[in-house]
């Protein structure tokens, strides 16, 4: 199961397709037939694949879950060029990651570290969002994939670029209620 933050990069990725993918089911399973085999499409779906080509002609329908599961492995798949193309220009931009967390944080003694539940808006630099792609790419964990978003919202919010709290040593994102990148 993909975690918070890749599903939050798979969306801002979603977001740059300069064309809808297939909306039929088999203009879907036509279009995964360039890359899968029906057994593979079906072993990703929960099904045969003799059921995958049976959705194709069209003899049986799938159920909701199933259909979810196919346009969810098309959308993956979809416009592969615009994908790297977009992450490439975010590699050298940064990221903007909108969240509501509960970060907590190590701190001098005399302050509080309280974690707390905080809505942030935060521009990511460059490295960042290089770091987290190719941590992806590396198939890291989403704690290793917090970490580095935690590591940028020390730098960037917390001690807003060394101007403050620079006794700041540890930024963790505890509970995500929601997480969007956008790039």
């Amino acid at each position: 199961m993909a975690g918070e933050i890749e599903d939050a990069i798979e969306r801002a990725d979603q977001e740059a397709f300069t064309r809808e993918p297939p909306k039929t089911l088999k203009g879907q399973i036509s279009f995964l037939r360039k890359y899968l085999s029906a057994k593979e499409i079906g072993e990703g779906a929960g099904v045969t694949g003799d059921s995958v080509n049976r959705y194709r002609r069209g003899v049986r329908h799938p159920s909701k879950d199933i259909a979810a599961k196919i346009d969810a492995m098309v959308r993956a798949r979809w416009q592969p060029q615009v994908r790297k193309r977009r992450r490439k220009e975010a590699a050298t931009r940064g990221v903007t990651v909108e969240t509501r967390a509960r970060f907590g944080y190590t701190a001098p003694v005399g302050t509080t570290d309280d974690g707390r539940f905080r809505r942030l808006t935060v521009r990511l630099p460059a490295t960042y969002a290089q770091r987290l792609f190719d941590a992806r790419d590396q198939g890291a964990s989403d704690q290793q994939m917090r970490e580095i978003v935690a590591e940028g919202f020390k730098e960037v919010y917390f001690q807003d670029g060394g101007a403050r709290a620079m006794g700041l040593s540890d930024v963790a994102i505890n509970d995500i209620d929601y997480i969007d990148l956008d790039f």
